[in-house]
């Protein structure tokens, strides 16, 4: 397939599209705004993977390769909008890990979409740090921040996300009274 795609025969581009779509789609659904955004992140990503095909050297996980440029796309993407980052003045980094409980509760479709709710410099750095495994520095050289930003978007992120599962946790609790 991949000898395929670097001799750009088309059935060949379109087996290795139709078999990673739905993954590479995931990750820009954690990224996108909405529906529409993360089909475009999409279709920036496969155009560059196709383009930059030769570039792949067959070492490591080329879903991975795929990957990485996937989240650049949809990092550029998001840069041509403007997303702002905020930092917290003085504010330490809390090293806590979120209640493991709480998220173990909710079913994926349900942390997907709370992921999705978060303000985009939240949800950038969410999914950088968490989901995908960078680093804050990493994060920051991706993202055009400092890695101090970083660190406070993700705090920001995890206490918007505890406050938003709490608001489902008492929803029940309103209906039944």
């Amino acid at each position: 397939m991949i000898e395929g795609c670097l001799k750009m025969n088309a059935k060949s581009q379109c087996e290795l599209y139709q078999r990673f779509n739905g993954k590479m789609m995931a990750v820009c659904r954690r990224f996108a705004s909405d529906l529409t955004e993360a089909e475009d992140m999409l279709q920036e990503a496969f155009i560059k993977v196709f383009t930059n095909i030769s570039q792949y050297r067959f070492e490591g996980s080329f879903e991975g390769w795929i990957r990485r440029i996937v989240v650049h796309s949809a990092l550029e993407v998001l840069r041509k909008r403007l997303i702002r980052f905020t930092d917290i003045d003085g504010e330490a980094e809390t090293h806590s890990s979120p209640d493991t409980d709480v998220f173990a509760a909710l079913s994926a479709g349900e942390l997907m979409k709370l992921i999705c709710d978060l303000p985009d410099g939240y949800r950038v750095v969410f999914n950088l740090y968490v989901i995908e495994g960078y680093d804050h520095n990493e994060i920051a050289t991706l993202a055009g921040i400092s890695a101090a930003t970083s660190r406070s978007q993700l705090l920001k992120a995890r206490r918007a996300l505890r406050e938003q599962i709490k608001c489902m946790e008492r929803l029940p609790n309103t209906y039944a009274s």
